[in-house]
């Protein structure tokens, strides 16, 4: 993937994050989140740290705990889960956090990542059970009242052959995918983030590759909103940093993303560590530029980008790195419909651990 990319990284065809997974077990039934919630202040781009003890958000991902070290510094909560967003109970950081109760760094973890709502991604492409994978979120997020956040990723030429590589073989498979995919949305309301990577970086594809690509995203949008009326569909705007807002703009309306029948606006940041004012700028340039209906808004990632983006471009896992807010829909911010937790933060993108797994080291460098 190219430097400027959202570097949304997998394992083969899966990526990170939360995925949900044709791993054999039981999917149809999402096992519920047992925490409550109260909102307090939203957390600030940098986290803030101290000694003291942390409110609690959620105990239901949190082991019994054991005594600090000297080496650990607890973070002071500063918000808990979001009321609205869901959690779905199955992760690689909740895995790692249950299996790990006497580690010193299990707590910060625990706290500051494990406890917060993320979205969920579906990149193996298995058209025999995605109906079903879908309805286990949704049907474990309206059984709490809560929106889950899922992620399509399985568009022909996926990554452009980089190391997300993957997706349907053709656009007719695709097309079909994307219908089994709707089916599973229930009648709740629920957040797509679709296809990340899929707009901004269609430059590696020739002109008749991205038409074929636009017109099946433009297609996923009527099809996801008309099996679902209460679901939000987002479009790929890439980040401030990649291409100019007038451009992406004239892509996103060639993929349908200024049509009220197949969009809901945009979204950006996704995998990546820009600043969230510089996104919210950009994102309001951008929807400017697209035009379409009046309420047509943006959804930025804020999983990682608490100390913005390395003055280097490096994408790759960059060190000095932070948590940014904590994920909601209600930001008080204009156009802006929600900060959320795209990319999990402690999945690797290649660099800390292998690409898209789990890795506690670099998990608890962003929480703390």
């Amino acid at each position: 993937m190219v430097v400027a990319a959202s570097v949304v990284v997998a394992v083969g065809t899966v990526t990170g994050m939360i995925s949900a997974l044709d791993d054999g077990r039981d999917t149809n039934t999402a096992r519920p989140d047992a925490s409550g919630a109260t909102l307090l202040v939203p957390l600030p781009d940098v986290p803030s740290v101290s000694n003291s003890t942390s409110a609690k958000a959620s105990s239901s991902a949190r082991p019994k705990k054991t005594a600090p070290t000297a080496t650990v510094r607890k973070p002071r909560r500063t918000t808990v889960v979001s009321p609205r967003l869901y959690r779905h109970p199955e992760s690689q950081v909740l895995d790692w956090v249950r299996a790990h109760p006497d580690d010193p760094r299990t707590e910060v973890i625990a706290d500051r990542i494990a406890d917060q709502p993320a979205a969920v991604w579906f990149a193996d492409f298995t058209p025999a059970t995605i109906t079903s994978r879908v309805r286990a979120v949704t049907s474990g997020a309206a059984a709490q009242g809560r929106v889950p956040v899922v992620v399509p990723y399985a568009i022909p030429d996926r990554d452009c052959g980089g190391a997300s590589e993957g997706g349907a073989d053709d656009f007719d498979a695709y097309d079909e995918w994307i219908d089994d995919f709707a089916a599973g949305l229930g009648s709740g309301e629920v957040v797509v983030i679709l296809e990340p990577d899929s707009i901004a970086q269609s430059d590696c594809l020739s002109d008749g590759q991205r038409a074929d690509r636009f017109t099946a995203l433009a297609r996923a949008g009527r099809v996801l909103k008309a099996a679902d009326p209460k679901a939000r569909v987002y479009y790929d705007a890439g980040h401030s940093d990649w291409n100019p807002a007038g451009q992406q703009a004239s892509l996103l309306k060639q993929a349908g993303a200024a049509s009220a029948a197949s969009s809901d606006g945009i979204f950006s940041n996704v995998s990546n560590f820009h600043a969230t004012s510089a996104e919210i700028a950009y994102d309001r340039q951008v929807l400017a530029a697209l035009g379409g209906p009046a309420d047509l808004g943006a959804v930025i990632d804020t999983s990682r980008n608490g100390n913005g983006a390395p003055a280097d471009g490096q994408w790759c896992d960059p060190a000095g790195r932070k948590i940014g807010r904590a994920p909601t829909l209600d930001t008080g911010e204009a156009r802006i419909d929600g900060y959320l937790w795209v990319k999990l933060p402690g999945e690797s993108d290649g660099c800390k651990g292998a690409a898209g797994t789990f890795t506690a080291s670099y998990a608890y460098d962003l929480a703390r």
